[in-house]
């Protein structure tokens, strides 16, 4: 963790590992503390409590994806491409180990016992990429370079489901592969090519 600029960023690093890993109530403050290498009194100094931890992580996450998808707008411009980027940066953060899950989908798995205060964060991060992909869906209807078989908001979900759903069958696999072949056919039958 040393190559992180300050306490706080490891710290968060580290949870989001640990909830990739094991699920927010996988990991204790003691499990940080031996792998970012400080006291658990450090941890409780810049997050009094667990939940406050998981509040700005989730937070943070969802700055970090509100970037993501504003950078990917600004360099793809096709509908249909930003769907087939968005799955590719999945694709390569399960192949690389990066990331091979989306922490707020690893937490919306624990939502009923999750502290209010991170569900509605976790809640939120859906809520953004809902949105962010009926815009995209909408865009591509519009402009021809999809086809939509239900409403924009229905295509969006349902996207959303299949990408979360591949990355939980690579990981039940053992096979970044996976990811792709399953999001093959969705990716196709959203293709005007694949309507005719």
């Amino acid at each position: 963790m040393s190559n992180l600029t300050n306490t706080p960023d490891a710290i968060l690093a580290c949870a989001r590992n640990l909830i990739m890993n094991g699920g927010y109530n996988g990991f204790s403050y003691a499990d940080i503390a031996d792998v970012v290498g400080i006291r658990k009194a450090s941890i409780h100094h810049h997050f009094p409590s667990k939940v406050d931890l998981g509040r700005v992580l989730v937070s943070r996450y969802i700055e970090d994806a509100r970037a993501g998808l504003s950078q990917l707008e600004q360099s793809v411009q096709d509908p249909r491409a930003i769907l087939e980027a968005y799955t590719n940066h999945w694709a390569q953060c399960i192949a690389d180990s990066s990331r091979p899950f989306c922490v707020c989908a690893m937490l919306a798995s624990e939502l009923p016992i999750l502290p209010p205060e991170v569900a509605a964060e976790v809640r939120a991060f859906f809520r953004l990429i809902s949105r962010w992909l009926t815009s995209v869906m909408e865009r591509g209807g519009k402009e021809g370079v999809l086809v939509l078989s239900s409403a924009p908001e229905v295509e969006a979900e349902a996207f959303m489901a299949s990408v979360h759903g591949a990355m939980l069958s690579a990981r039940a696999y053992g096979d970044g592969k996976t990811f792709a072949t399953i999001l093959a056919p969705t990716l196709r039958r959203l293709s005007p090519v694949a309507a005719h």
